[in-house]
C-alpha cells in the first residue's frame, strides 16, 4: 500500500499527455497479455486493498481485467463490513491492563481460585468492582486435561517438605586412592544438611547408627526417602520402622530425580569442595566435609531459598538498610571470612569504627 500510494504522488507531478500516454502503452500490453491466455496470480489482501481502494478513483469497470467486476464489488462489501465491525464494537469497554495483568497473576498464583472467588477478592480487599464473567475472560486458559482446583507439584511439595529427610551414599577417593563413603542426610525445607558422615564400610547396621542423631523423638520429621541401593537394605527398613519416628519411603528403580534434593547435594559437594581438595585419610575427610557443612548451612546462599541461607547467622538479620540500591550503607564495611583455605569466602557488614 505505501509503494501504490508513493507511485500515485508522483503520477500528480507529471503531465496529463504523459500520463495518457503511458496508459496507453500498458493497455496495449494488456491487451497482448489477455490474447494469449496468460492467467495472472492469485491477488493477495495487499493487491486487493489497493485495487478496491484506487477503482474509486476513475471508471474501474473499463480497466480492471484481471479480476471479474463482481469481485471486486465484493471486495468493497467486505471492507464495509470489516470497518463497520470496528467502528460499532459491541459490549462494554475493556478493562485497563492493570486489572487484566492483576488477574492473570491471580489466577496463576491461586489454581484453587475460580472467577467468582477472584472477582469477590477484587471487591472486598481492593475495591476493584468487576463482575465474574469478566474475569472468567481475562484468566488464562488451563491445558486440556488438567482439572480446575489441580496444585502445581512446587505446592505439594512445600506443604510437606517440613517433615521429610533424604539421604544417600557417594564415594571419596584420598590420595592414596582409597575408597570412603560419604553418608549424607538433608532436610527438604530448609536444604540444610542435617548429617554428614564418613566411612570405609557402609553397612546396614553402621547406617542405622547415624539415623537416631539426626531424626530424633520430637516427631518434626516423617519421612525418610532412599534410594534401592544395596546398603539400605529390607532389615535397615524393617529396623527404621521398628523405632517408630519416620516413615521410609523407597524411590523408583532408575529414577535419581525422585530423589533430586538430596542428589543434587551429593554433586554440590564435589563441585564446590572434593573437585579442589585431595583427602589424606578418613579423618581429613571428616574434617574437610565438616567445614564445609557450616559453610553450606550457615554461609551459602541457596536460589530454592529465595535465595537464602538454611542456618542465617544472627548477623545477617541485622543487616543495615541502605538508601540506595548500588551503594552500601553509611559507615559500612565488608569483612571476609575463609573457607578451606579461600576456597570459598563467607562477606558479612560490619560498621566501620570512628578514625577508621
Amino acid at each position: 500500500m505505501l509503494l501504490d500510494l508513493s507511485r500515485l504522488g508522483v503520477l500528480f507531478l507529471r503531465s496529463s499527455s504523459a500520463i495518457r500516454a503511458e496508459n496507453l502503452v500498458l493497455r496495449r500490453q494488456l491487451e497482448w497479455y489477455i490474447e494469449r491466455g496468460i492467467k495472472a496470480q492469485r491477488a493477495d489482501h495487499a493487491t486487493r486493498v489497493s485495487l478496491s481502494v484506487f477503482s474509486r478513483l476513475f471508471n474501474w469497470r473499463d480497466a480492471i481485467v484481471i479480476v471479474r467486476p463482481s469481485t471486486i464489488v465484493r471486495w468493497h462489501q467486505l471492507g464495509r463490513r470489516i470497518f463497520l465491525r470496528w467502528k460499532c464494537r459491541a459490549g462494554r469497554p475493556p478493562i485497563p491492563p492493570e486489572l487484566r495483568s492483576l488477574i492473570r497473576r491471580k489466577a496463576s498464583e491461586n489454581p484453587l481460585w475460580g472467577e467468582e472467588r477472584i472477582a469477590s477478592e477484587l471487591l472486598v480487599k481492593l475495591g476493584i468492582r468487576s463482575s465474574p464473567r469478566t474475569v472468567g475472560k481475562y484468566m488464562p486458559k488451563r491445558p486440556p486435561g488438567q482439572p480446575r482446583g489441580d496444585q502445581r507439584w512446587s505446592t505439594f511439595l512445600k506443604n510437606h517438605a517440613k517433615g521429610i529427610l533424604a539421604c544417600d551414599f557417594f564415594v571419596a577417593v584420598t590420595a592414596t586412592f582409597r575408597m570412603l563413603y560419604v553418608f549424607v542426610i538433608i532436610e527438604h525445607r530448609r536444604r540444610r544438611l542435617a548429617f554428614v558422615n564418613v566411612t570405609a564400610h557402609p553397612t546396614a547396621d553402621w547406617t542405622l547408627q547415624q539415623l537416631p542423631e539426626v531424626i530424633g523423638e520430637d516427631g518434626s520429621h516423617r519421612h525418610l526417602i532412599h534410594d534401592r541401593d544395596r546398603i539400605f537394605s529390607k532389615h535397615l527398613d524393617d529396623s527404621i520402622k521398628g523405632l517408630g519416628l519416620v516413615e521410609v519411603l523407597r524411590s523408583p528403580v532408575a529414577s535419581p530425580k525422585a530423589n533430586a534434593i538430596c542428589e543434587r547435594v551429593n554433586g554440590t559437594i564435589r563441585r564446590e569442595c572434593l573437585d579442589w581438595v585431595i583427602p589424606m585419610s578418613e579423618r581429613h575427610l571428616r574434617s574437610i566435609l565438616k567445614e564445609w557443612s557450616a559453610h553450606y548451612n550457615g554461609g551459602r546462599c541457596h536460589s530454592a531459598l529465595g535465595p537464602g541461607v538454611p542456618d542465617p547467622p544472627r548477623e545477617l538479620a541485622m543487616v543495615p538498610k541502605s538508601g540506595s540500591r548500588h551503594r552500601l550503607a553509611a559507615g559500612a564495611l565488608v569483612l571476609a571470612k575463609s573457607v578451606l583455605g579461600g576456597l570459598h569466602h563467607e562477606y558479612s557488614l560490619a560498621t566501620a569504627r570512628a578514625g577508621v
